[in-house]
């Protein structure tokens, strides 16, 4: 008895750790499967000995709130659901009973409330009893609705998500999203919770209803699933339900089952709940859960493999991550061979080593993790250098989790905004190479220079292995590297990343410089200060940037690689040199407005992209439009010229 007591003391301490440093601070130090059978021991240690802790994460749901945003007690406490991963079990639950199945979505629970036919009131789950608002967050969700028909009191509860695709683009985008956020969760929870709701609103966050608690003077006929169906006629998205009974339970649960694979968004099961409103309200509630609904949670496909290597994964923030590379397995329908272990934490909490006999799953039926370590042969060779760099590395303990951190700050994967820059449409225009990419490229040792691009045909066995690529995405990376091959000057230059130095700049400062490579590597500040266009601190910048023989080696390295197409100045056809030109509005004579950038820029032009006093004309084909850009030319007094005039003007006909 006494040892059992211990245990569920232990276990206690355990899980209130991992659920802090998840729900707190965004950070995984076990996996889901780990901590699902740590709770299930700990729910049956607890049912045997009689006796419940305070602190027991059986009786204590979700996270503290502890951020700045205001609180607010919830009318009525939200509880969380009993759950199984057994079929026969909702069969049991469902009895006699017609229910409404659908989506249990894993993102962050948000209660709605509507007054007049307006959104006045957004607040989060929080710990059950008292959540965080965040209105002002909720009005930047994509898909919900700020106006209703319904002008009562309407009190409704969903699930604010972010779906799987949005997350990989948002991974590319932020800077640090390797260091906070590992799942379209953790995304979720810290896009909503925070002050600024412009972050939130370019987060792509939608909002899926789930239950309806309040909507008086509407005839649901004593309906769940009319209610869902009166939702979306008020404009909302609901979660996908359908109708279910004990009959038709199985073939319901494979319908949702064969659909995940599909589902762009994450979802950890599914939810029961009596279609008799009347009836579900009257069995009322245990301490913890509503005795009208019932979670079912996937029950994991399991396959046992060997681990054959730890991958580490630089990425720009430092962060090192482990990736574990074990022998092919089939899972879900798909072969799987590698997971993500996130950091030091979990392989320590998994005694995680090279040889051992490793439990392999999909989290959610779609995120490949390691459920259990068979052989445990313990944690041994974390690198002592960075592998895509070579320089220290150390070892950090950051939110309760250890981590492995690259602390070089010239690590190429921390240039990764560099590489990027070089590849993009108005530099060397590389398709194939996404940030995404070249981060997995970099961090693999591929990449350390931008003339190392031109020869990724070394690694190509390699390249093809890695995930998400593959031999048809290296034959079409490969083709349109040697169509880069074949550039300009101008775009060159701008691909370095020299600051202050944008695209219209550095054709400006080739064409003053006869387009001579050597001349524009001495140039002085004195020389580049007299192009008209060009201030002393581009002049600066320049002039330092090629003063680094580091740099010029790296210039002189890639031209190499290059066909730099020969341009010619014909200086009788600089006619706009000194003049700016501002473009809006839609264009006739031109494919884009690009285009007509690039023949303002031909004949010595610059094109800026708001009107100030410096500005020569404003191209609009609606001269007389009111828009702001229109307002603004004419109370600071500048020429607004059609697309007509523009071309009169390049004749010298205006």
């Amino acid at each position: 008895m006494e040892q059992k007591t211990k245990r569920m003391q232990e276990l206690v301490k355990i899980l209130n750790k991992a659920r802090y440093s998840y729900e707190q601070n965004d950070t995984e130090i076990m996996s889901n499967f780990e901590y699902d059978k740590l709770y299930d021991e700990l729910l049956a240690l607890e049912k045997e000995l009689g006796t419940v802790m305070a602190s027991s994460p059986t009786i204590n749901v979700g996270y503290e709130v502890l951020s700045e945003l205001p609180k607010e007690r919830h009318e009525k406490p939200m509880l969380s659901l009993d759950k199984t991963k057994e079929v026969a079990r909702l069969a049991e639950f469902l009895g006699d009973q017609k229910a409404m199945i659908s989506w249990k979505m894993d993102g962050l629970t948000i209660v709605l409330t509507y007054r007049s036919g307006e959104l006045v009131k957004a607040v989060t789950r929080g710990n059950g009893e008292i959540g965080e608002v965040v209105t002002n967050n909720a009005r930047v969700f994509k898909n919900i609705p700020l106006h209703i028909g319904y002008k009562g009191e309407l009190i409704l509860r969903g699930e604010a998500v972010i779906g799987y695709q949005d997350f990989k683009k948002i991974n590319e985008e932020i800077e640090d999203v390797d260091a906070k956020y590992k799942n379209p969760r953790n995304l979720c929870s810290g896009s909503v919770r925070q002050l600024n709701n412009e972050i939130t609103a370019k987060r792509n966050v939608q909002f899926f209803a789930f239950s309806l608690v309040k909507a008086e003077g509407i005839d649901f006929e004593n309906s769940r699933l009319r209610q869902m169906r009166w939702l979306a006629g008020q404009g909302f998205q609901v979660v996908e339900n359908r109708p279910v009974t004990r009959e038709t339970i199985e073939e319901e649960v494979a319908y949702f089952a064969d659909k995940i694979t599909e589902n762009d968004f994450p979802s950890d099961g599914l939810v029961l709940v009596y279609d008799d409103i009347s009836y579900g309200q009257s069995l009322g509630t245990t301490a913890k859960f509503p005795r009208d609904s019932f979670a079912f949670k996937w029950a994991d496909e399991i396959r046992e493999t060997t681990l054959m290597e730890i991958e580490w994964s630089p990425s720009r923030t430092g962060l090192i991550n482990p990736v574990a590379i074990f022998e092919p397995v089939e899972l879900e329908g798909t072969t799987v061979s590698r997971a993500s272990v996130h950091n030091i934490s979990i392989m320590e909490d998994l005694e995680l080593g090279v040889g051992d006999r490793i439990q392999v799953y999909k989290a959610n039926m779609i995120i490949p993790q390691i459920a259990e370590n068979l052989t445990r042969s313990g944690v041994k060779d974390i690198p002592d250098v960075c592998p895509a760099c070579g320089g220290a590395t150390k070892i950090s303990q950051v939110n309760n989790a250890k981590s492995l951190y690259c602390m070089n700050p010239e690590c190429q994967v921390k240039h990764l905004k560099s590489f990027a820059l070089f590849v993009s449409r108005d530099a060397l225009n590389v398709d194939g190479l996404s940030e995404a990419t070249l981060e997995k490229l970099v961090g693999m040792g591929f990449i350390k220079t931008y003339a190392d691009m031109f020869h990724l045909d070394r690694y190509a066995e390699e390249i093809k292995e890695i995930e998400g690529l593959g031999e048809k995405s290296y034959t079409k990376l490969q083709s349109s590297i040697e169509t880069a091959r074949a550039t300009t000057l101008p775009k060159l230059i701008y691909g370095l990343g020299i600051a202050n130095v944008g695209l219209a700049n550095a054709k400006m400062i080739c064409r003053a410089l006869g387009f001579d490579v050597e001349k524009i590597v001495h140039a002085t500040a004195e020389e580049l200060s007299e192009i008209d266009g060009v201030g002393a601190v581009i002049a600066n910048a320049f002039v330092d940037y090629f003063a680094d023989e580091h740099h010029r080696e790296i210039f002189y390295q890639v031209l190499e690689e290059l066909q730099i197409a020969k341009e010619e100045v014909n200086t009788e056809e600089q006619i706009f040199a000194g003049v700016n030109f501002v473009i809006t509005g839609s264009v006739e004579h031109f494919s884009n407005r690009s285009e007509v950038k690039e023949l303002i820029e031909s004949k010595g032009g610059k094109v800026t992209g708001s009107v100030t006093s410096k500005t020569s004309y404003l191209i609009n084909n609606d001269v007389a439009s009111t828009s702001s850009k229109n307002k603004k030319a004419r109370d600071l007094g500048v020429p607004i010229i059609s697309e007509e005039d523009f071309l009169k003007l390049c004749e010298g006909n205006l």
